[in-house]
């Protein structure tokens, strides 16, 4: 809130009760419309999957009843039929062909496999009696199917069906068998595959494999390990119903019937999206209309709110204005309601103060810079007289004391012509004077100014200027000036061992790019929108942040301004720093004078 506009507060607070109450109705009424179809979206996964394991069931008891009815084809009434026989008897079996298309056998009373109606090898004589389907028939008496099973010779996914054969006077003669392979068995009617965003799995809980997900030739696919599907997770938890969200966030709708036949658990999913997108539906009309009704009473209560801020707003943004434009002396009209007007006179009086102030400082700033001016000028020429020999032969010693005296007599003087060109620049005073220059020996001499202070720090100074970028419209002092400004804040901050670079290139706008580059660590990204600020220097932990005003790039950008230019700033492997001025072509003037 405290950053909001009064009259935004206002229209808040105007507008909020309506808000409130809007909101508690339409979430009481959603969510119980959302509770109720939720109910209704569980009871049909609930329907469809006891509807499928139905439809399963009654497929493996039609199987079922139909070997039973075969078995007592294979007994004359006291004992097995033949062999012959009863492999005749099998090859004439159509129906249960089609049932079981993976074999029809019959076994012994002992569970040996003694016909086939499929070769499949080594099968024939093979005791299938310690197969638990086949112990639990042998003892009951009684028609059963087995749970999925991996076939002993064939090595596929199976269901065995067996049915007891038996003499009239009820003794085991043996067990017709017959054999589906789950992975084309038909048990499964077609109509139960998945629909377009449902979720429809058979899941065999003996063996933890997913048995709609087989195919012809492939092993009997495994569940995923716990963790990877929450619906599955959900369903084998012993809830047969519920919500569960997956690992992408989407919600689901489940319910779960298990087969006790053969142990299998059908698994029915739908999205969640299912049940809110009826109730969203439900709402549309009173949303709408609720969303209209908050429109309007916002918009008249904004209204209202701008009718009582305007005074304020209009005030805000002249003080803006009077904060950007330094140099005016405008002041705020004291009228309007009390709180605008005392608002006024206090802003006014800041400002009195703030003027003083500024021109005690600029004033300050002119006097120490005009006073330190002239016995600098005196120690900077009697050095330069040392080092020229005009005292003699210095020892080696002393003219290393006075090559470093002298440097940072240079450097002094460079600071004090920055506060002075600046003091100029805030009076209107900063002049230029342009002409045409060869751009070979203006980038030729200020890369050879530079090369002791370069030398000094390790670092190489190049230059290159490109074919049509020979002559430029600048003045040649002031040019210079920006140039060094570069080359020296280039030197500073590159690793000792590299080269700063200076280019020279046309733009294809009538204008030459003057680029200078280095290969250091650039200006912070946090300081960018400050770069070219007055009094401002980048945070920094290296030995170079803290030399100087902070002024330089700042008069830069006031040279380049008055020669029709401007400056920027670039990284890209290195900093890069530049200035683009006129050609000499599109200009005619040969007196540029800011007064």
């Amino acid at each position: 809130m405290k950053t909001l506009s009064l009259g935004l507060r206002v229209t808040l607070l105007t507008i909020t009760t309506s808000i409130t109450a809007v909101t508690a109705v339409l979430l009481i009424a959603y969510n119980g419309v959302v509770q109720d179809f939720e109910n209704v979206l569980t009871q049909r996964q609930l329907l469809e999957t006891e509807s499928a394991a139905r439809m399963v069931d009654q497929e493996l008891q039609i199987r079922l009843d139909a070997l039973h009815a075969f078995s007592e084809f294979l007994t004359d009434g006291d004992r097995l039929l033949p062999t012959l026989r009863i492999s005749e008897l099998l090859g004439r079996q159509d129906r249960l062909n089609a049932y079981f298309r993976a074999g029809l056998l019959v076994f012994d009373e002992n569970g040996v496999a003694i016909a086939e109606n499929l070769f499949v090898p080594n099968r024939l004589g093979t005791s299938y009696a310690d197969r638990p389907h086949f112990r639990e028939s042998i003892g009951s008496r009684r028609p059963v199917v087995s749970r999925p099973i991996i076939g002993r010779t064939t090595g596929l996914p199976l269901l065995s069906f067996l049915a007891p054969i038996e003499s009239d006077e009820g003794d085991l003669l043996g067990l017709a068998g017959g054999v589906i392979n789950l992975a084309a068995s038909g048990v499964i009617p077609e109509t139960l595959e998945e629909e377009e965003d449902v979720i429809f799995k058979i899941l065999d809980t003996s063996h933890f494999t997913q048995v709609d997900s087989l195919r012809p030739g492939t092993p009997m696919p495994d569940l995923p390990p716990p963790g990877e599907d929450a619906i599955i997770d959900a369903a084998l938890s012993g809830v047969s119903t519920g919500i569960v969200e997956d690992a992408t966030g989407k919600r689901w709708v489940y319910a779960t019937k298990h087969l006790d036949r053969v142990g299998w658990l059908f698994l029915r999913a739908e999205p969640y999206d299912r049940v809110t997108g009826p109730a969203r539906a439900s709402f549309s009309s009173f949303l709408q209309l609720s969303v209209l009704v908050i429109l309007v009473i916002s918009i008249l209560a904004w209204i209202a709110a701008k009718t009582a801020t305007v005074s304020l707003e209009t005030m805000s943004l002249r003080i803006r204005d009077m904060i950007q434009k330094t140099s005016g002396h405008r002041r705020l009209p004291p009228k309007g309601p009390p709180e605008t007007r005392n608002l006024a006179l206090a802003f006014n009086q800041l400002m009195e103060e703030r003027e003083s102030l500024d021109e005690m400082k600029d004033q300050f700033v002119s006097n120490v810079s005009h006073e330190l001016r002239t016995p600098l000028t005196s120690i900077n020429g009697s050095l330069k007289l040392l080092s020229a020999g005009a005292a003699g032969t210095l020892p080696e010693k002393a003219q290393e004391m006075l090559t470093i005296a002298l440097r940072n007599s240079d450097q002094l003087q460079h600071l004090i012509s920055d506060l002075l060109d600046f003091n100029k620049a805030l009076v209107g005073k900063l002049s230029v004077y342009p002409c045409t220059i060869d751009m070979h020996e203006a980038l030729s001499q200020a890369v050879d100014g530079n090369r002791g202070m370069a030398h000094s720090y390790g670092v190489e100074c190049s230059y290159n200027v490109a074919p049509h970028a020979a002559k430029v419209w600048a003045d040649e002092q002031r040019l210079r000036q920006v140039l060094d400004n570069f080359l020296s804040n280039a030197i500073k901050f590159s690793p000792e061992g590299s080269t700063v670079n200076v280019v020279g290139e046309a733009t294809g706008y009538d204008m030459i790019r003057i680029t200078v580059s280095d290969q250091g660590n650039g200006v912070p990204e946090s300081f960018l929108p400050r770069l070219f600020d007055r009094f401002s220097q980048a945070d920094s932990v290296s030995r170079h942040s803290r030399s100087g005003t902070g002024l330089g790039l700042a008069i830069c950008r006031e040279l380049a301004e008055l020669m029709e230019g401007e400056v920027g700033y670039y990284y890209r492997a290195g900093a890069h720093f530049w200035i683009e001025l006129p050609c000499p072509s599109s200009n005619t003037e040969v007196l540029h004078e800011n007064t």
